[in-house]
């Protein structure tokens, strides 16, 4: 029912029980009325929410390498010359002995590490525009008129309400 009973008496209510503001009123003993409109408008709230993650590791890998390096190693020479078997005042000996040292290189490998690089990972915002696309509903007002009705424009707004 309507309380200011501005849309008639209980005659103006749908089935429902509940008041039809939008239903036509065309009762004699009403003097004046009101409607009330409405519209929607958005509102937009942001969440964060994961998006994954970023995970620096690493990890040993072998790799097999082979380097040519040059080393020096003695040799010995042995030269025969015939003497023509000159005559010679030396005794035979058996207990004469010539040491020649002989000497090599030898390669020796030793390991050692070297930085060759940092890997960094940090974060920064970015700002972005998303474009969001929502069909919003409005009320709007309309006044009909049957027969020889005058509409004087005052402080109700409906002047312009039929152009």
């Amino acid at each position: 029912m309507d309380v200011l009973n501005l849309f008639g008496d209980d005659k103006s209510q749908n089935s429902g029980g509940q008041e039809n503001e939008t239903s036509s009123n065309q009762q004699d003993s009403q003097s004046s009325g009101s409607l009330k409109l409405h519209k929607e408008e958005l509102d937009i709230t942001k969440n964060n929410i994961d998006a994954g993650e970023v995970v620096l590791s690493k990890e040993v890998v072998e790799e097999q390498k082979t380097v040519n390096v040059p080393v020096m190693h003695e040799e010995v020479v042995i030269k025969r010359t015939p003497m023509n078997n000159e005559r010679s005042n030396e005794s035979i000996n058996s207990g004469e002995t010539i040491r020649i040292p002989v000497s090599q290189e030898e390669v020796e490998v030793n390991k050692y590490t070297v930085t060759t690089e940092e890997v960094s990972a940090s974060k920064r915002e970015v700002e972005d525009t998303q474009q969001i696309q929502e069909t919003l509903q409005h009320e709007e007002a309309h006044v009909n008129t049957t027969g020889s009705v005058d509409i004087v424009s005052g402080e109700s707004g409906f002047e312009d309400i039929n152009k």
